[in-house]
């Protein structure tokens, strides 16, 4: 037996070797082929069965395939347990390979790269967020994050020194980063979610960078988009370098990039974003987050739009107010709101249609899709006018001017094609001449031979003349020979063909003609159509730009519109935004836990905060037992915040905030086992975090600092904590705690103040009332909350009564904690109490004086009654 692999396996192999760390999606026929490893890890994630196919030095060939017409759901399964896929379709017909030899190989090529980053397909994407693919490059101390979706287009650098990486993934959430080999950032890139991939160090030069550039969007200077430095223009060419790699030389349609401000957008670390559940809840998923509560957008790319917005509040004062305006112009109109909206949610997505347009992905549909969107835009700028306020003013321009686009589009297309343009029918009739005629002969082809006849009967007056079909001759045309004279006498018009005993035949010029045009007829209309789709798609991507503004137009109103309908729905005010350092909250509310009471028929208490405008710092020490609303409060004024710089209205019934710059949550608790990290471990990383960075107009919230260890340790460092935030940092913050003794601080600390979460006592138990007050708790109720967790009775009971015991003392001066609990008497669990025996029943009493043996057949039939009528008594 032979160790060389046969042509096919060495073909498959080859491409593999140039495709390291993929799997290889191998066409034959109809289906994908793997093999190999390959077929092995594949047949494991998709739970698909493992066969063979031939050997390989000695060894059975492991194999597995998808169809090719499914691929896309079993691609969407690999891509989301981190595989990497190389796409290699036959790049000839079969039949061309057969013709060179019985051992030569179809010719075979790898014509995509699908990885988490670079998806464009519908089914593969979801369609309310985006998908970003991220790159980081370093260029000595200058260090630039770029990051683009290339299934929209949006294409953004930024300057990012390395200790801001992990905040800005946090925030962009990156399905892929791309790294220089060595770049250690694994971790960085597991904590945002993102695969990895590291390139050579050529991919991330910025002098080939600007060349890479320059050729993507055919410029001769990249100055036109702005000033880049070189680490923003390494990141940016490693994006391109890696489309044209994945992509094989089909580059995306991307917008021209942006370079953001790195002060423009108010900065939310990782751990505040995962804490406050922005876009994200703790359990996973989207539901429970604050994206889910104050979603209201109509359109795929208004959702987008908004959890852009979330993600990175704005800090400019303009865009504030211009975003504003728009949303109170929509609230006081509510009927021009509910119209846009009406006409809103018939919009298609666009970007994404264009996308695939571009890549040549895209199909019939996402012609419609342009259509669609067009005329739906200019509806939409119609309802707007002229009078409207600056962005939906700027807005409505951008969906106008696209006349002449939409009626080609209109002219050209069905109402509803097809998904792809290989099925044809997707061109309507009327558009184009030659393509109707054809479609006549593929469908009415024996109405167009019996129309010829009767032609051909009308020049030579031979009414029994017929046009009959055999596979020999084709079609010809068949008369008896006494009429055949007339036709013989015109041979320039009739062509003899055969002589039978009875019957002449004939053809001519155009019957040979028309018949290859019906048997050629159902490819040539698909031919016809392919070229059609060719011509409307360059159409599209010659207006490509103002597709994409329309498109963004669509996602700002969408989303102006949504804000306008959740204001409106949910009662929320227009927040006074400045650049003081005010934070003035009147009955703020949390808008994630409202909709959750909403929906149990449950309502919310509102509560105000007002941090004095006038203290530098100014921070509240809120204290009150556990199941308070502690957290929640201190969660729903960092919320509003971001509403409020996110340019919509708030969950208040007033609140006026000065700028936020940064914004910082050390909540709730967690570990990180991964990297060696305990609960209290993770606690003090973060809080070292905020220390570190926080200025005189960041807002904190922290809660419970110092509770993952002893009190004495967390009290120190709760305390030393407080005095540094008003000392250095200098802050708006709020400080939830249970160590009563910080209360003492507002007396020491000029800008603290203490507040408090109200609970009542009823008959022992305890009652929480969710209002926040100025003063502070002396108790924290643990063990009532205790009780309603369902701990055992016995050892609630065991706790008052330790818990009594460390009051007293301390109170009287007993000594320390440690000496009172060693004088407790230890615990001893009483014995089950037995069970009490139950009183005997009136049925049983009677029963008991009954003699079965002796009781007569009437005397039986009335006791039956006796006891029935004795179950039936009131006990």
């Amino acid at each position: 037996m032979s160790d060389q692999p046969t042509p096919m396996m060495a073909q498959f192999l080859a491409i593999r070797e140039a495709n390291p760390g993929a799997l290889l999606f191998y066409r034959m026929g109809d289906f994908y082929e793997m093999f190999f490893e390959d077929a092995v890890a594949a047949s494991a994630a998709l739970d698909i069965a493992l066969t063979k196919r031939g050997t390989h030095l000695g060894e059975p060939i492991p194999m597995c395939g998808v169809p090719v017409h499914a691929a896309e759901s079993y691609l969407l399964t690999l891509i989301r347990k981190g595989f990497r896929v190389a796409i290699a379709e036959q790049m000839e017909d079969p039949a061309e390979a057969k013709k060179r030899g019985s051992k030569s190989v179809v010719a075979r090529d790898v014509v995509r790269l699908v990885t988490p980053g670079t998806l464009t397909e519908e089914s593969l994407l979801e369609a309310r967020r985006h998908n970003f693919l991220a790159a980081f490059a370093a260029v000595r101390d200058d260090c630039a994050l770029a990051w683009v979706d290339i299934s929209t287009g949006e294409f953004r650098v930024m300057p990012c020194p390395e200790a801001r990486l992990a905040p800005e993934l946090a925030r962009h959430a990156p399905r892929e980063l791309l790294a220089i080999e060595g770049s250690r950032l694994d971790d960085v890139a597991l904590e945002a979610g993102a695969a990895l991939t590291e390139l050579p160090a050529l991919s991330f030069d910025s002098a080939a960078a600007t060349r890479r550039l320059s050729a993507l969007f055919q410029v001769e200077t990249l100055e036109g988009f702005g000033t880049f430095s070189r680490a923003e223009l390494a990141a940016m060419g490693a994006i391109a370098d890696y489309l044209e790699l994945t992509q094989k030389g089909r580059m995306p349609l991307l917008r021209a990039p942006v370079r953001e401000a790195a002060l423009g957008a108010m900065q939310i670390d990782a751990a505040t974003r995962r804490n406050l559940e922005l876009t994200q809840a703790l359990s996973g998923g989207r539901e429970g987050s604050l994206l889910a509560a104050i979603d209201r957008s109509v359109t795929a790319g208004g959702a987008r739009l908004l959890e852009r917005r979330i993600s990175a509040p704005s800090r400019e004062l303009p865009v504030i107010h211009a975003r504003q305006a728009a949303v109170a112009h929509l609230v006081a109109d509510p009927r021009l709101t509910a119209d846009l909206r009406e006409a809103l949610s018939r919009a298609p997505d666009m970007d994404r249609a264009l996308s695939r347009i571009a890549l040549e992905r895209g199909g019939p549909r996402d012609l419609a899709a342009i259509r669609a969107g067009l005329t739906q835009g200019g509806a939409i700028a119609a309802m707007l006018g002229d009078d409207s306020v600056q962005v939906l003013a700027d807005a409505a321009c951008d969906l106008t001017g696209h006349d002449e686009l939409i009626d080609l589009l209109d002219d050209a297309l069905v109402a509803e094609p097809p998904l792809l343009a290989r099925d044809g029918g997707f061109v309507a009739s009327g558009y184009d001449d030659d393509l109707d005629e054809t479609r006549r002969l593929r469908d009415e082809g024996r109405g167009v031979i019996a129309g010829m006849q009767a032609d051909y009967i009308a020049q030579t007056g031979v009414t029994s003349l017929k046009i009959k079909h055999n596979n020999v001759l084709g079609y010809f045309i068949e008369t008896t020979s006494t009429h055949a004279e007339r036709m013989l006498a015109m041979p320039d018009r009739f062509i003899h063909r055969q002589t039978t005993a009875n019957q002449i035949r004939f053809t001519t010029v155009e019957l040979s003609e028309l018949e290859t045009r019906i048997l050629n007829a159902r490819d040539r209309a698909l031919e016809i159509e392919r070229e059609v789709f060719a011509r409307l798609s360059r159409a599209v991507l010659d207006r490509a730009p103002q597709i994409g503004q329309a498109a963004r137009a669509l996602a700002e109103i969408d989303l102006t519109a949504a804000f306008a309908d959740l204001a409106a729905g949910a009662g929320w005010v227009q927040p006074m935004v400045d650049d003081s350092r005010a934070f003035l909250i009147e009955g703020g509310r949390h808008p994630v836990v409202e909709r959750a009471l909403k929906r149990k028929g449950e309502a919310f208490v509102a509560n105000d905060c007002a941090l004095t405008e006038a203290a530098t710092p100014a921070i509240w020490l809120l204290t009150g037992p556990n199941m308070a609303g502690k957290s929640t409060f201190l969660r729903q004024n960092a919320l509003i915040a971001i509403l409020a710089q996110a340019g919509g209205f708030v969950p208040a019934t007033r609140a006026h905030i000065g700028l936020v710059s940064q914004l910082f949550s050390r909540v709730g608790a967690a570990d990180d086992l991964a990297r060696g990290r305990s609960t209290f471990m993770v606690e003090m990383v973060e809080t070292a975090a905020i220390l570190n960075q926080a200025d005189d107009h960041a807002l904190v919230i922290l809660d419970e600092i110092g509770r993952g260890t002893a009190t004495w340790d967390g009290l120190s460092i709760a305390w030393a904590v407080m005095e540094h935030l008003h000392a250095k940092n200098r802050c708006r913050a709020l400080f939830a705690t249970h160590y009563h003794e910080m209360t003492s601080l507002s007396a020491r600390l000029p800008g603290v103040e203490n507040a408090t979460v109200s609970v009542r006592e009823w008959e022992g138990e305890v009652i929480f009332l969710h209002e926040v007050k100025k003063g502070a708790a002396d108790r924290s109720y643990g063990v009532q909350v205790a009780r309603l967790a369902g701990l055992p009775p016995a050892v609630v009971e065991r706790a008052r009564e330790i818990l009594h015991q460390l009051e007293s003392g301390e109170r009287e001066g007993a000594g320390k904690p440690a000496a009172i609990l060693d004088d407790l008497p230890l615990f001893r669990a009483a014995p089950p109490a037995p069970a009490p025996k139950a009183k005997a029943s009136a049925v049983e009493d009677r029963l008991q004086g009954v003699n079965p043996d002796t009781i007569t057949a009437r005397e039986a039939l009335d006791l039956v009654y006796e006891l029935r009528g004795l179950l039936n008594r009131p006990a």
